[in-house]
C-alpha cells in the first residue's frame, strides 16, 4: 500500500515572551491504513488520536518546541503510548510545559521508516535552535514546521530565533533540495522549493 499525506488543522493559541496568538497549525499524519507519523501535535489531541485511528504509530515528531507544536503531545501519548522525537536544543522550551523528557533526540539525520517510505531529520535552526525539518525523498515532500512557509522563512522576532541563521539554514540546507519537492508547513499553505527561492533573501 502507497503511504499518503494528511493535514489535519487544529487551532489554539502560541504563547512566548508574553504575549499570546491565536493560531491554526497543520499537524501532518504520514502513513498507510497500517501505520502512520504524526507531525507536530498541536492543539486538538482527541482530534489527532481521532485521526489516526487504529493506526500504530511510529513515533510522535516535534519540529521544534514552541508551545503550538507540542501542547497536545501529553495527551496523544497518554492514549496511544507512542515515542516523542524532540531535538534537544529546543528542551528549554519543552520545559515550560513538561516536567518529563521527550523519548529521543531528534538528531540531524536520524531516520523514520513508515509504510515502506524514509522521512529524514534534517535540522535548520533559526526559528528556534532545534528546528528540525523532515524530508521524505520518494515522496518528493519536505515537512518544514516553521522554518520555511509559503511566502518565505519562518519568525525570528522572538526569543531563541535568529534571522541570520534562518536564512542559512534554508538556503543550505531546503533550498537544495530537488525544486520540485512539495513544502508542507507547520501553518498555513503547502508550496514548492522552486517556488520559494525568490522569497528568501
Amino acid at each position: 500500500m502507497v503511504a499518503r499525506i494528511e493535514r489535519l488543522v487544529t487551532s489554539g493559541t502560541f504563547s512566548l515572551d508574553g504575549g499570546t496568538w491565536d493560531v491554526d497549525n497543520n499537524v501532518w499524519l504520514v502513513g498507510d491504513d497500517h501505520e502512520v507519523l504524526v507531525i507536530d501535535a498541536a492543539h486538538d489531541a482527541e482530534r489527532i488520536v481521532q485521526a489516526v485511528g487504529d493506526r500504530r504509530v511510529v513515533g510522535l515528531v516535534a519540529t521544534h518546541g514552541h508551545n503550538d507544536h507540542i501542547n497536545a503531545v501529553g495527551g496523544v501519548q497518554a492514549v496511544l503510548k507512542c515515542p516523542v522525537w524532540l531535538n534537544s536544543a529546543d528542551q528549554m522550551l519543552w520545559s515550560a510545559l513538561y516536567d518529563d523528557l521527550p523519548d529521543h533526540d531528534l538528531k540531524d539525520g536520524t531516520t523514520f521508516e513508515v509504510a515502506g517510505e524514509t522521512l529524514k531529520a534534517v535540522h535548520t535552526p533559526g526559528h528556534s535552535p532545534g528546528s528540525t525539518c523532515l524530508y521524505a525523498e520518494s515522496l518528493d515532500a519536505v515537512f518544514t514546521g516553521d522554518t520555511l512557509f509559503h511566502g518565505g522563512p519562518g519568525a525570528t522576532g522572538r526569543s531563541y530565533s535568529d534571522k541570520p541563521t534562518i536564512l542559512k539554514s534554508i538556503r543550505e540546507r531546503l533550498l537544495t533540495l530537488p525544486s520540485g519537492t512539495v513544502v508542507h508547513t507547520g501553518h498555513g499553505d503547502t508550496t514548492t522549493i522552486a517556488a520559494e527561492v525568490a522569497n528568501i533573501s
